[in-house]
C-alpha cells in the first residue's frame, strides 16, 4: 500500500476523518481546534484546506460527508451541524442531546436520515429536514461513542463504554439484540458492520477488535473471532467498499488491515 498524499495540518489533535466518496476529490477532519477542514485532493500536493466550518463551541468528535457539497459534523458542545461546504455556512444545527455527541451515521438508503450517539449515553434518529428528532432511544449505560448503520438502512449498531454493542431497527424503534461478554470489561471505541450486514465489528479499549455474528443471540454466544495485534486501544475501525478487509487504528500509531 502506498501513500498518495499527505496534508500538513493546522492542528495535530485530529479525533476525526472522513473521505467523500461520490467523487473522491475531498478529505475533511477535525478536532480539538472546534473546526471541519476540508481538503481537495485532486493536486499532487495540498497544503491548505478549501474549506473550514467554524461555528461548533466544542471539539470536533465526528464528521461524515452526505455528498460533494454537504457534510455533518458532531461535536463536545452536545449539537450535530449540516454544513453547505462551498459557503462555509451552517444549513441546519440540530441540538437535543445534553451530553457530548460522538459519533453520527447516515442511513445507506436514504440520506435524509440519521442518527447519533451521545454521552448521555441515549441515540437519536434524525431527519435532516427537521430541526427535532424522530424519536430518542435508550438501552446503553454509559457514553455511547460510535454508531453504525447496516447496509440494508434499517438496521444500526451502536458501541458504549458500557461494554456493550447494540443493533436497533428503525421500523420498530427497539434494540434487537445486544453483544456483551462477561470476559470483555472495557469500552467500545468503535463499531463497523461487513457489507453482507452479517458481523458487527468492535474496536475495544483492551487493545482487540471483536467480531459478532449479528444473527445470534450476543448475550449467549461469544464473538466470531477476535482481531489481536495493536499494542493500545483500538480507536476507530473501518469495513472497505468492498467488503474484502477491515481496518483499525489505534492508540500504538498504528493501521493494521486484516483479511
Amino acid at each position: 500500500m502506498m501513500k498518495s498524499h499527505s496534508i500538513p495540518l493546522r492542528s495535530s489533535w485530529v479525533m476525526t476523518c472522513a473521505f467523500e466518496q461520490s467523487r473522491s476529490e475531498m478529505v475533511a477532519c477535525g478536532g480539538l481546534d472546534n473546526l471541519c477542514s476540508i481538503y481537495r485532493i485532486t493536486q499532487p500536493q495540498t497544503t491548505r484546506g478549501s474549506s473550514e466550518l467554524a461555528g461548533h463551541d466544542g471539539y470536533l468528535s465526528c464528521c461524515r460527508f452526505l455528498d460533494e457539497f454537504k457534510i455533518l459534523t458532531t461535536s463536545g458542545d452536545s449539537t450535530c451541524c449540516l454544513w453547505e461546504i462551498e459557503r462555509n455556512e451552517t444549513v441546519r444545527s440540530f441540538a437535543d442531546h445534553t451530553g457530548d455527541v460522538m459519533g453520527v451515521a447516515i442511513s445507506p438508503t436514504n440520506r435524509n436520515v440519521f442518527v447519533t450517539g451521545s454521552c448521555d449515553a441515549t441515540i437519536k434518529l434524525w431527519d435532516l429536514r427537521l430541526p427535532y428528532p424522530i424519536i430518542t432511544l435508550q438501552g446503553h449505560d454509559s457514553d455511547i461513542n460510535s454508531v453504525v448503520f447496516c447496509p440494508n438502512g434499517v438496521d444500526f449498531g451502536t458501541g458504549s463504554d458500557d461494554s456493550t454493542c447494540q443493533l436497533y431497527d428503525i421500523r420498530c424503534f427497539m434494540c434487537i439484540n445486544k453483544f456483551k461478554s462477561e470476559k470483555i470489561l472495557c469500552g467500545v471505541t468503535s463499531v463497523s458492520v461487513s457489507r453482507a450486514g452479517r458481523v458487527l465489528f468492535a474496536g475495544m479499549d483492551d487493545f482487540n477488535c471483536y467480531c459478532w455474528d449479528m444473527t445470534k443471540d450476543g448475550m449467549t454466544t461469544l464473538p466470531l473471532w477476535t482481531l489481536s495485534g495493536h499494542d493500545n486501544r483500538v480507536s476507530c475501525i473501518d469495513v472497505c467498499p468492498s467488503g474484502e478487509c477491515v481496518c483499525t487504528g489505534s492508540w500504538d500509531t498504528l493501521l493494521k488491515i486484516w483479511s
